[in-house]
């Protein structure tokens, strides 16, 4: 007999009703989903790009630290007499974040789109196809190299010293006709009798005997040597011309002894910023007046300025390092036009006296609206 017989049982409770998703709320979790999935492959995602910023800056009158962390002048001169410098003469460079082993991702890719200091580049731009980054380095090296050597011929020669100009083998091609007869390191005085002391002077002289055998006239470790050379026809440039199968780089034979100490620094870039300040080491006064003068541009012995790469990362450098003066090849104008930070002032230069000019027209006060700037159009 059951206890409560005769009574009514009681319902068990209802459930309570399940309450769906609104639409909208469906909508921004599938959002929320996919977001985070092409978080997760822009992540990943290799990308074909690389990002410059603004570099090290260097003042050429300062100092720069050895291989050991010591510090030495940058420029050290020996064989003349040299005067005390004041202000600053700085060279700028560029850093390139990323490599063909790892490139940016794609949200420092934006981020960088965003930086007025910053670039994005395409990475073969800075890394072409089947170039190592140790090859890449070992020319930028070879540049910065040459750099100096042309930046001391132009500041020598502009000071009224006799440079030397010479022609020295760097190395011979794989099938060299020269081979046996001429050795890296020789010095090419001349050509059939033609004297051959610029690179243009030996392709040219080379020419002219139109594939009949050369006498060469070298200058081997201080000995000279005459050897017969029958050239070669060569056409990988896109023209017909005779060549021995030599390298060949411009040397230069200085009357007195200048040294650069620029440690991990390549490229060509810091030429005209290297002759300033050889120049105010080896003049009496002060080049700058004391101000902080920035620059950039290649040179070579007859003091023209040719263009760099990265100019706008090199501005911004400038105004972070301080610097008030800001000298630009002339070449470059169309990139910097609209692209200078606040508190710089931008000068055209196309050869060494034009730097020389504007730095002069600084420290005295002269007329700045008539030197050259760069200008739209």
């Amino acid at each position: 007999m059951s206890l409560f017989e005769g009574s009514t049982p009681t319902p068990a409770p209802e459930a309570p009703p399940r309450r769906r998703l609104a639409g909208s709320a469906v909508v921004g979790l599938w959002a929320l989903s996919l977001s985070l999935v092409a978080l997760l492959v822009l992540t990943l995602l290799p990308t074909s790009f690389v990002i410059q910023r603004p570099g090290p800056v260097y003042d050429t009158l300062g100092t720069a630290s050895t291989s050991d962390g010591a510090e030495q002048p940058l420029i050290s001169i020996s064989g003349a007499e040299t005067y005390p410098t004041s202000g600053t003469l700085d060279l700028l460079t560029v850093e390139v974040l990323g490599n063909r082993e790892r490139t940016p991702s794609w949200f420092e890719l934006a981020a960088a789109w965003f930086d007025p200091a910053r670039a994005v580049v395409p990475i073969d731009d800075i890394f072409p196809q089947g170039v190592t980054t140790e090859q890449r380095q070992e020319e930028n090296a070879a540049l910065m190299v040459d750099s100096q050597k042309e930046a001391t011929a132009a500041a020598l020669a502009e000071l009224g010293y006799d440079v030397g100009e010479l022609v020295r083998v760097h190395g011979l091609t794989g099938t060299s006709p020269a081979a046996g007869l001429i050795e890296a390191g020789d010095v090419i005085r001349s050509v059939d009798g033609v004297a051959t002391p610029t690179t243009t002077a030996l392709r040219d002289a080379i020419n002219a005997a139109d594939g009949a055998a050369l006498t060469i006239v070298l200058d081997r470790d201080g000995q000279e040597q005459t050897v017969t050379v029958a050239p070669e026809q060569d056409d990988s440039t896109g023209e017909n011309r005779w060549v021995i199968g030599v390298t060949i780089m411009q040397d230069f034979d200085f009357p007195i002894d200048v040294s650069i100490a620029l440690n991990n620094v390549g490229g060509p870039s810091a030429g005209m910023m290297f002759a300033l300040g050889i120049i105010d080491t080896l003049t009496p006064g002060e080049l700058t007046g004391g101000e902080r003068f920035a620059g950039t541009g290649t040179i070579d012995a007859a003091g023209q300025v040719g263009p760099i790469g990265g100019i706008r990362q090199k501005l911004y450098g400038a105004q972070e390092a301080g610097a008030t003066w800001f000298l630009a090849p002339e070449q470059n104008c169309g990139e910097v036009v609209g692209h200078v930070p606040d508190g710089l002032r931008v000068f055209s230069v196309s050869t060494l006296d034009d730097a020389l000019t504007a730095l002069d027209a600084v420290t005295s006060d002269g007329d700045l609206d008539a030197l050259p700037t760069c200008t739209a159009g």
